[in-house]
C-alpha cells in the first residue's frame, strides 16, 4: 500500500534510521518497520504523527505515490509547506476594534484559554474579553495580552498577563526568544523558542524554570504564533544577580543532552 512505501521514501529522504523515527514517535521499532513492510497500518492517531514528523499531510501519504515523485515535485511540496508557514495561505485573525477602527488589545484570561483553540477565528467569541491599551505599543501592529498560568517561565509568575505581537510568518522566528504559541493539541503555551537546522519541521520549547525539560512540537501543531513583548504582573521578580547566567547554562545543557540522544 501507499502508506508503507511512502514513509520509507519520506524516511530515507531525512536521512533518519527506523531506531530514529520509531523513537521519535514513541513507538517500538517492531511496530514502525510494520508500517513500512505493510504488515500493519497505523490508526488515525500514529497517522497523524508520522505526517507531521515528516512534515506532510496524510491526505499526501494516502493519495500520492512518493516513488514517482521527481526533484520539481518534491520542491514543490516542500515550497507549498513553506507558503503555510510564511503564511501565505489564509489565517483568520478576529479582532475587537474601536468606532475610529483602532485596534484594541483583547486580554484572554485564564477562564477562556480552553476555549480559545476553537474560538480563535471567530469574533464573536472575543465580544465579552477585557481590552487594554498601552502607549508604547506600535499602532501598526497587533498586540493580544493572554493570562499566563504555572510556574515554567519566571520570573513570570502564575497570573500574570503576557502582552504579545502577531506573528504571520513563523519562519522569522528567534532562536532564544520567547513566543505565546497556539497549539492544537496544548492549547497555549508560553515558552522560549529554540530551531535546530538539522530539524527543520520541529520547534523545540524550552522553560526557563529548569525543572521543567524542553520538548519538541512540530509546526502544524501551530494555530498563531504571538512574539513576547511585555508582562504585567502583581509581584516583583527575585532572582539573584548571577541566577541568569546559571540559567542559560542549564538550558544549552539540557538541548545538548537531548540532541545528542537523538543521535544515538
Amino acid at each position: 500500500m501507499l502508506v508503507g512505501e511512502n514513509i520509507k521514501i519520506l524516511r530515507k529522504r531525512m536521512g533518519k534510521s527506523q531506531e530514529d523515527v520509531a523513537s521519535a514517535l514513541g513507538l517500538n521499532r517492531s511496530t514502525y518497520s510494520g508500517y513500512e513492510n505493510n504488515i500493519a497500518q497505523p490508526n488515525l492517531e500514529n497517522m497523524v504523527s508520522i505526517s507531521k514528523f515528516f512534515g506532510v499531510t496524510v491526505e499526501d501519504m494516502l493519495s500520492n505515490a512518493f516513488s514517482d515523485y521527481t526533484e520539481t515535485d518534491w520542491l514543490a511540496l516542500r515550497q507549498r509547506e513553506t507558503g503555510h508557514h510564511q503564511g501565505q495561505s489564509l489565517r483568520v485573525l478576529a479582532s475587537k476594534v474601536t468606532e475610529d477602527n483602532e485596534e484594541l488589545v483583547e486580554v484572554i484570561p485564564e477562564k477562556a484559554t480552553a476555549g480559545y483553540t476553537t474560538g480563535y477565528a471567530d469574533p464573536s467569541f472575543f465580544e465579552d474579553m477585557p481590552t487594554l491599551r498601552l502607549p508604547f505599543l506600535s499602532k501598526h501592529k497587533k498586540y493580544r495580552a493572554f493570562s499566563i498560568h504555572g510556574d515554567s517561565m519566571p520570573p513570570v509568575s502564575q497570573g500574570s498577563i503576557v502582552v504579545a505581537e502577531y506573528v504571520q510568518d513563523w519562519t522569522s522566528l528567534s532562536n532564544g526568544k520567547c513566543y505565546v504559541l497556539v497549539t492544537r493539541s496544548e492549547g497555549i503555551v508560553f515558552k522560549k523558542v529554540h530551531l535546530a537546522e538539522d530539524r527543520p519541521g520541529l520547534i523545540t520549547l524550552v522553560s526557563t524554570n529548569v525543572q521543567y525539560a524542553p520538548y519538541e512540537i512540530p509546526y502544524a501543531e501551530l494555530l498563531e504564533v504571538w512574539r513576547f513583548v511585555s508582562y504585567i504582573s502583581r509581584d516583583l521578580p527575585d532572582v539573584k544577580p548571577d541566577e541568569s547566567n546559571l540559567l542559560e547554562c542549564m538550558h544549552n545543557l539540557q538541548l545538548d543532552v537531548k540532541r545528542l540522544l537523538q543521535r544515538k
